[in-house]
Parts: C-alpha cells; structure tokens; sequence
C-alpha cells in the first residue's frame, strides 16, 4: 500500500499526516515542536511520529507535500535577510508609494534610468557598468537583491539584463518583478520583488531541511509546497519564488477545512502561534484575492486565497496598554512561551524568575528572556554586534541589555532573525488555567504572578494572582478573534461594499447587537455561517468565540493537522497572463513572454499570445510537478464605442494549466 505523506511546519508546531493513496483517510498523524533555527529535528520527529501511528514503513510513501506559516508569520513580524532594490525607471515619487519604504526598512536602494513605456518601447537606455559599479560592493551585504523596471510585463529585457549583472558581478541570488507578477503597478511589483528577496533563505533552509530527513530515511517521492493560492508546486521552483509561499499554511488549512467538514459556506479560522488565518468557503472553493495577498502591512501581487491574516496566536506577545486602567493588547510579534523554555533551560529560567519575585515591583525586562540564533551578521551597527555578542546561550533580557538605546538594537536583532525573545504569551496563561499541560505550568505560573505586580496607570497592580492574569489574557485573545472574524465576514458581505470593515466591526450598534441589547432599541446581530476552528489551540479558545458571534462552531477531528491534510490533497496550479493593447487602428501589440510583437489584427495578436502562454503555463506546470497538464484560456477584451462602432481596446489573456502532481513510480514491495 502507498500512502501520501502531508507537513506543516509552523512557527511553534511542525505537524504531518499520512493518508492513503487515493487522498481518502487519515491513517495517522503526528506533532512535533519545530526547531529553530535548524528545522531538521523538527521535521523528522513529526515524519517518524506520523509513520509510527499509521503503522506505515518510510519507502512506501508515494508523494510528500509540504506547507509552512514561515513566510507569513516573518512577513507579519517584519523579518527576513537584507537584501538590495534595483529600481529602473522610477522617480521618487513612485517608491513611496505601496510601503516600498517600510518594506526596504533602511536597506540599499539602487535607482537607474531605464524602463519601458506602456506599449513596450525603451524609454531610456541602462546603463550596466553603472549598476554593476554599485550592486559589486553590497555583495557582501546582503541576502540577494530586487529588480523592478518601469513596464517590465510589457517588456522584461532591462530586469533580465540587470539580473544577469548583478549575477556575474556578485554571485547572489535576484528576484525579477516581472516573474512574480503580471500586473502594471510597478511600485507594488518591486515592493513583492523586495519580499520574495528577503525570504529566499528562510524558504531555502525549509525546503533543504526537509529534503534531508527524507534523504535520511529513505523516501524518494518528490517533494511539493503549497502556494498561497492552494495549488502545489515543485519544492524546486518554490526555491526561487518563496513569495509564492505567503499564506500557504492558511491556504491548506482552507483545503484541509473543506476535506475534512464537507463544509460549502463557512468562515475558516487557523490560529496558529503567530497569527491567526480567516477565509470564507464559498461554494466549497477558497475565494481568490483580486487585490494580490495582503499580510500584515503589505498588500503584494501575489496571487493568494482571500485571507485576512492578523498577528494573533497562542505565542503572541502580550502587551500592558498605556493608560489607566492596565487594559491588555496580544500581538503581533511572537515570543516564545516561558513554560516552553523553561522546558528546556529550567534552572536557568525558574532561578531568573525566583529573584524577580523576591522584588515587589518587577522591572520592565524582569521574567523575559533573550536566545541568540546563528544567521548572517553583515550590515550590522556597532551597537548590534556588541548586544549579540553579549548573547552567548539563553540569558535574561536584564543581563544583556546595558541601557535603552539597546532595546531599539534588540528590536532590529530580532527582525533580522538573528534573536528570539521570550516572554509571557497565551499560551503560559493556559497552562496556568488548566487548559493546556505540554510544557511547564509552574514557570508559566511564576511569570504571570510576576507580570500581574505589574502597576497600571492607577498605580494599582495589574490583577491580584496569576489565575487572574490568565482569565484575563484568555478573554483578550477571544475578543480579538472575535473582532478578526468581525472583519473578514463584513468585507465578504456584499452589502457593506466600499465601507470599511475594521471600523464596522468596532461598531457600537453592532457590539450592542451581539450583546444582545435589550432597552427601548432591541439589537440582536449573530454570524450566519457557521466557523471552522482550526489550530491546536483552537479548543481552549474558540468555544468561547462562538458564543459572542452566535454563531455554530465546528471543531473537526484532526483540527489540529488540517494544513498539513490540505497540503497533500491538492493540484498542481499555473497560471500566466498577459495583454493585448491598441497602438493605433491597424497596430495591436500582444506582450509574449520574450517581448512585445506587433500584428495588423487583433485577433492575430491575441491568437499569438495566447498560443505562447497556453504552452509556457504548461511547461510550468510540468516543472512545477505534474505530467499531463490540462490547459485553459480566458480572454477578457475591452472595447469602446466610436463613432457609432466598436473598437478594440484591449485584452488580457490567461492560461491555466493544472493536473494531479507526480508520484513515485517505483515503490518497493
């Protein structure tokens, strides 16, 4: 018997399953906590794990797909390698749009003449030797470099040009806006260029960790990744196009929410450690974004399921708000849970936590700690450098910070994923409340009994014990959940077009609603669709969460391994577009993958376009892992009326080309 082997790997849990051949039945599943920075370990304790529940030997499995929260989860915290934009073509004015300047964080910027009209033509030469003069000295830098040029889907040749420069002249790897995204906006292609840059090694160790373990144990099936739109792809191409990978947990956990409930019409909601992934099932299909996938603050041209995904999870850091009444906030940075750590540094942690308590009012940093992780030093401030290297092992964050300036270092150390910080979170106020017992309930206890001497605004404490603290962090996390799913069902709901949906979730008629409101205005306001909660933690929570809404709560067998279910269970997806545009009666260009052509009719260039495309979304799609492919085409023309005739406008051409990926052909008996 071959069996299909599904892994999630997460920013706390690394999950995997195994299912039949035909994709039909779990026949077991397995958790391990990932392992960072090296994921090896994790990986293969969930692979052996799955394997040992299903009574299954490695050389029998057939297909391995693989999904992961990493991108997203370092996107939404803001992490990720330092890497270089080459922009070609563009003004000032055009990089400050689309958070090119938040996205770029302070890292190099290389601006050229060069670019491309709207129609293709050159709009000014580039000038190599000069790029090549500023890209050589940053090689050793950065993590690998951006190339967006003005027009560049109507015309590639200046980023390709560019990026065979940087390529001789610095040996690091370049992402091409052009590849990521066929759409005209150039300041949000290079701001998706700039991502998928920053995230190249992160992915590239996930894809070589995971590759090793099954080396290791003898599984020869090809390895595939989910994309943020649900489809798999080659671990191969994923390689280069880690973009492609944001939101691809919470686009198998949709996959997996639909195999597993039957579920046509409902809301999805995966909390994970580091955020929280909402969706709306229609029909049984995950909704496609128009817009591109929004994570955090960017909104990208990768094409992605329509998921609002929002840094709230079970490691969420938890905030004391300024003011006077000590209200608390969770997220959007993750910390590592203080019953966690202490799991493996005990001593270390319970001795830093007995000398706060001995103090009536904690400091800031008291019942925190620092992890140094390996990674590339390069660019790093003089005040950087000194705090990492005061971080040789797990420390408390008291000893290793020497005055404030070294928090904003600590803050750009931890972006870089260079340090972990620990701290109290979530999920230390469910071991304290009985609702969890995996890692130390008496560290998670000591640290929430330190953070509630915390003073408010008022002076007073932050809560009288430990228990508490917990219900309260609890409830907080419930609210925002409730608000996240709020959200994502008003910007759904067709009636509430152009408004916008985080103020209406705040809304007081609303929350009155939900309430119940029962004065001279009575007010009821519930969900109609019911939630699929998903995530491990989703039973401590999400009960609750359905009762503020009203609305039916699904809570399904194996919630807790959906991605890593919907990871194995899907297609092999291309998609290519491009367009047609009028010049001039008798002059229509159809932009080809190897540039621009013109024909005398544009039913001529758009046969052409769409001949190139069908066969380039094909060739993808074998590359990306299937056999046989089946391709289709749309064709959406624009026309206008003329004097009393209809001329052409433009088209936009897209070829989809999609089929089961590949299996193992030779499984031994």
């Amino acid at each position: 018997m071959t069996v299909l082997l599904g892994v999630d790997t997460g920013g706390t849990y690394t999950d995997a399953v195994v299912l039949d051949g035909r994709g039909t039945q779990v026949l077991g599943s397995a958790k391990a906590l990932t392992t960072r920075p090296d994921l090896s370990a994790g990986i293969g304790a969930a692979i052996d794990a799955a394997l040992a529940a299903a009574g299954v030997r490695p050389d029998r499995v057939a297909l391995v797909s693989l999904s992961t929260t990493l991108a997203t989860n370092a996107l939404v915290e803001g992490q990720g390698g330092r890497v270089a934009l080459v922009a070609i073509g563009f003004d000032a004015a055009d990089l400050a749009r689309a958070g090119l300047a938040q996205a770029l964080a302070g890292d190099p910027l290389i601006r050229l003449a060069g670019g491309h009209g709207h129609a293709g033509e050159e709009r000014a030469p580039l000038d190599l030797g000069a790029l090549t003069r500023a890209v050589a000295p940053l090689g050793p830098q950065v993590q690998g470099f951006a190339v967006a040029a003005q027009f560049a889907t109507r015309n590639p040749a200046h980023e390709q040009a560019a990026r065979a420069a940087i390529r001789a002249a610095t040996g690091r790897p370049v992402t091409c806006s052009h590849e990521l995204s066929a759409g005209l906006n150039g300041p949000r292609r290079a701001l998706t260029a700039v991502l998928n840059a920053r995230l190249i090694g992160l992915i590239d160790r996930l894809v070589t960790a995971c590759q090793a373990q099954l080396d290791a144990r003898g599984i020869a099936a090809p390895l595939m990744v989910v994309r943020g739109d649900g489809a798999l792809v080659s671990a191969g191409l994923v390689r280069e196009r880690p973009i492609e990978t944001i939101l691809s947990g919470p686009a198998a956990s949709l996959v997996g929410a639909r195999w597993l409930t039957g579920q046509d019409e409902a809301l999805v909601s995966d909390i994970g450690g580091t955020t929280t992934d909402v969706a709306l099932l229609r029909g049984g299909q995950p909704m496609l974004d128009p817009d591109g996938a929004r994570v955090g603050p960017w909104r990208t041209m990768v094409q992605a399921v329509a998921m609002r995904t929002t840094g709230l999870g079970g490691d969420s850091e938890v905030h004391l708000q300024p003011g006077l009444d000590g209200a608390l906030h969770l997220g959007p940075r993750r910390l590592i849970p203080v019953a966690l750590l202490a799991d493996d540094h005990g001593p270390m942690v319970h001795a830093a936590l007995d000398r706060a308590l001995t103090r009536d009012a904690p400091g800031e940093t008291d019942g925190r700690f620092a992890l140094p992780l390996p990674g590339p030093q390069d660019g790093l401030s003089p005040r950087e450098a000194a705090l990492l290297a005061r971080l040789p092992g797990q420390l408390p964050l008291g000893q290793v910070l020497t005055g404030w300036p070294d928090l904003a270092a600590l803050d750009r150390l931890v972006a870089r994923g260079l340090v972990q910080v620990a701290g109290v979170t979530p999920s230390d106020a469910a071991h304290v409340l009985g609702l969890m017992a995996a890692w130390d309930t008496a560290a998670a206890d000591k640290a929430l009994r330190l953070m509630a001497r915390r003073r408010t605004g008022r002076g007073e404490r932050l809560a009288p014990d430990a228990a508490t603290l917990a219900r309260a962090i609890h409830d907080r996390l419930v609210a925002q959940t409730v608000e996240c799913l709020l959200v994502s069902a008003l910007a759904e709901d067709p009636a509430f077009a152009g408004q916008d949906p985080e103020v209406l979730a705040r809304h007081p008629l609303l929350r009155a609603g939900l309430a119940g409101h029962a004065g001279p205005v009575a007010l009821t306001a519930r969900l109609a669709v019911p939630v699929v909660g998903l995530g491990a933690s989703a039973p401590a929570y999400y009960g609750a969460v359905g009762d503020r809404l009203g609305a039916r709560m699904i809570l399904p067998a194996h919630a807790g391994v959906a991605n890593a279910i919907g990871a194995v269970v899907g297609q092999v997806i291309q998609r290519r577009s491009a367009g047609v545009t009028a010049l001039a009666e008798g002059r229509y260009v159809a932009h080809l993958p190897d540039g621009p052509q013109t024909f005398a009719e544009p039913e001529a260039a758009i046969a052409a376009l769409a001949a190139a495309l069908a066969a380039e979304a094909a060739d993808r799609a074998r590359a990306a892992g299937t056999e046989s492919p089946e391709t289709h085409l749309q064709v959406d023309r624009r026309e206008a009326q003329v004097e009393g005739r209809q001329v052409f406008v433009e088209a936009t051409v897209t070829a989809t080309a999609a089929g089961r990926p590949r299996i193992a052909r030779a499984i031994p008996a």
